[in-house]
């Protein structure tokens, strides 16, 4: 990936409110070194799941350890059922329990569950503190810990309580990725296609030929995923904090994806990048049949999908038929991204070119996932 040492670093403008991405190996057990500059007082607090601090929770804290950062840790159930109010309120009760002050510095380890329910209890302890995202899956390198969404899911809907909170740093250390399951490699990869989809063919059709490789974690075609998804998401978020133009292209694939994992449950049944990925496909599919997108745009995108191992069908989930199609627009109208009503898409027009349509009718959303296979 990079020299161990010299990570990679990326810059999200902001103003004032600035911070870097650093990407390579060995990040965490250096991460003392590296956060300790940004801290108004030498305490953190660390958040994370049964799954990650097995393997990291330790070398994290030897690190704090040995610059003289005092901490404690809060172990959350892992899954994204625990990104619910129950465990929030849990979640902020335990922080504030140990005794905080607005210099206290939260630190989220873990995958996107862990970044989004501790980005988003920092978000509102005491009015706002410090936190500091250290993803250890690849969808949470190049996605959700970048860019200052924190959010938890409610009985509505996925990620409808939540305030974008911007993190001081995010330290994303390559070697965890080792420890991933192929499953999760692969919901990963699905953020990295979206990349292509919306804004960059040639990055697209160079992981149509260097995909496998990417999941495979060979080092030259890992880092160039990662790096190019943070640098377009870093280059998005800074033009558009708070997704009023293009950063809502981002959310390709999702306004489908989070209605499936609505009615799937946000459970182990489909990863939140695996419901991204058939989100996708459902956009480019919906773009077809309005005329908007080629088919062979579609079949290639499939194509691609189906190579990775992620799934592109909604009968493989049982959500085929009138029935199920009635239950997703449901979801979907009440997604965050609804306007006076109207469901908001992202579609495309070809690969590597999307847009918003802010007017998507109901009745057809319906008619097209109760005839989609």
């Amino acid at each position: 990936m990079t020299a161990r040492g010299n990570p990679e670093r990326l810059r999200v403008e902001l103003g004032d409110r600035s911070y870097d991405i650093l990407i390579g190996p060995g990040l965490i057990g250096r991460a003392g070194a590296d956060i300790l500059p940004l801290m108004r007082r030498r305490q953190a607090v660390v958040v994370t799941d049964e799954t990650v601090a097995r393997h990291y929770l330790q070398p994290l804290c030897a690190s704090f350890d040995e610059h003289g950062i005092a901490h404690r840790e809060i172990v959350l159930p892992s899954g994204e059922a625990t990104k619910d109010l129950a465990h929030f309120g849990r979640l902020v009760d335990d922080v504030l329990a140990g005794g905080i002050e607005r210099s206290t510095m939260l630190v989220a380890l873990g995958g996107g569950v862990v970044g989004d329910i501790a980005g988003f209890a920092a978000a509102t302890l005491l009015r706002g503190i410090d936190f500091v995202q250290i993803p250890t899956t690849l969808l949470a390198q190049v996605d959700s810990s970048v860019g200052g969404k924190t959010a938890i899911n409610t009985a509505a809907g996925k990620n409808l309580l939540g305030a974008f909170y911007q993190p001081r740093l995010v330290l994303a250390d390559t070697d965890v990725l080792a420890t991933l399951p192929l499953r999760e490699l692969r919901a990963g990869y699905a953020e990295i296609v979206k990349y292509g989809l919306i804004r960059d063919a040639d990055f697209f059709e160079w992981l149509e030929a260097h995909g496998r490789a990417v999941f495979d974690l060979e080092p030259a075609a890992a880092a160039r995923a990662i790096l190019t998804s943070c640098q377009m998401k870093a280059t998005i978020v800074a033009a558009d904090e708070r997704e009023e133009g293009d950063r809502a292209l981002l959310n390709f694939g999702h306004t489908f994806g989070h209605a499936l994992e609505t009615e799937t449950g946000f459970g182990d049944a489909l990863l939140h990048g695996e419901a991204v990925a058939l989100g996708m496909l459902l956009a480019f599919d919906f773009a077809v049949r309005l005329g908007i997108a080629s088919g062979q745009d579609a079949t290639r995108v499939r194509h691609h999908l189906v190579g990775a191992g992620l799934p592109t069908e909604l009968g493989v989930l049982g959500l085929s038929g009138k029935a199920a199609a009635a239950r997703l627009v449901a979801h979907m109208a009440k997604d965050k991204k609804v306007r006076d009503g109207r469901i908001t898409l992202i579609l495309p027009r070809r690969i590597g070119d999307a847009f918003v349509m802010r007017n998507a009718q109901a009745d057809a959303l319906g008619k097209f996932l109760a005839e989609a296979t």
